[in-house]
């Protein structure tokens, strides 16, 4: 195994490489000037619009901005903010526990909702509980985070008056008091992320237990005289979980991306704010930053997904 990791690490280098070079190149050619502020402003001369360009750079040929920008990644400097004037890396270290503890706290919801309640609706196909569980995933991951949103928001922020629906990260208060009102805060953006995750998954639970239960060695056993609770839990499920372990870690990336949307709607200091106000002011190094940190996310977590097989399954083996 240690082998197959070493091979995968080494494939991840140019793998990120190429990666950057796209998404920089992409930016580099977009229309829009970080600096089209300072262009209508007439306060400002036009020899200080010309030496600001200079100083980073952004006349410039791509090839020459983009080994800049690689040399100075590797070094640990991942630009200069633009439109908040600090490190970029200093901005994304502020934004990332909060997108940390709300995206992990739905992801981790999801699976608490998908994984029970798939696997019954496995165990009893066509059921009145298969049903109502389906019918529910089906409009669970038909709706749109926004919808969703916008609706928890109405029913309890506006009609019940239970829950704050802008998420606030400089809450006053010390011991118990201030968990609880971040309990609060966090409740809504983390159950509609969750409540998404967990619709999609309960399907893909459901029918891989489906698949799984049927086999042979299921029904062997059974005979054998195991429990239904522990053929289900130690022989069932497990397998049955090898295609899902892959979704799972695919959708880890995809909450950053998907949370976007429902951070703007709560308010919610996270990366997919930051984001969304970084293309908004044209703010090319935080863009760069993000969408490169969301793709090694996804190659991360692709690794992950396949160390996990062997995990689960012994009959596979890395070579």
């Amino acid at each position: 195994m240690s082998k197959y990791l070493l091979r995968r690490l080494l494939i991840l280098v140019p793998v990120l490489v190429g990666i950057s070079v796209i998404l920089f190149t992409i930016l580099a050619l977009a229309p829009g000037d970080p600096f089209e502020e300072l262009a209508t402003n007439p306060n400002v001369p036009p020899e200080v619009r010309a030496n600001l360009r200079a100083k980073f750079g952004l006349d410039d040929p791509v090839a020459v901005r983009y080994v800049r920008w690689f040399g100075s990644m590797l070094r640990g400097d991942w630009g200069f903010s633009f439109a908040s004037r600090v490190n970029v890396d200093t901005l994304i270290l502020q934004r990332l526990p909060t997108s940390l503890f709300v995206l992990g706290s739905a992801q981790l919801l999801g699976i608490l909702i998908a994984l029970p309640i798939g696997t019954l609706s496995a165990i009893r196909p066509y059921s009145l509980f298969d049903q109502i569980a389906t019918t529910l995933a089906f409009i669970g991951f038909s709706l749109p985070t926004f919808f969703t949103g916008l609706l928890f928001i109405l029913v309890f922020s506006i009609y019940l008056d239970w829950l704050p629906f802008i998420y606030r990260a400089d809450i006053g208060g010390t011991g118990w008091r201030w968990y609880w009102e971040h309990v609060r805060q966090a409740i809504m953006p983390v159950a509609v992320l969750g409540l998404f995750q967990g619709a999609a998954l309960t399907r893909f639970v459901r029918s891989a237990v489906l698949d799984v239960v049927r086999l042979d060695y299921i029904n062997t056993a059974r005979a054998k005289g195991l429990s239904e609770q522990v053929t289900i839990a130690k022989h069932a499920v497990r397998n049955a979980l090898i295609p899902v372990v892959t979704l799972m870690a695919l959708q880890i990336p995809t909450i950053f991306t998907g949370a976007v949307i429902t951070e703007q709607i709560f308010r919610v200091p996270g990366i997919g704010s930051l984001l969304i106000s970084a293309i908004l002011a044209n703010d090319t190094p935080v863009i760069m930053a993000v969408t490169f940190v969301f793709s090694c996310l996804v190659v991360t977590f692709n690794l992950v997904a396949d160390l996990l097989y062997g995990w689960l399954d012994p009959r596979i083996s890395f070579r």
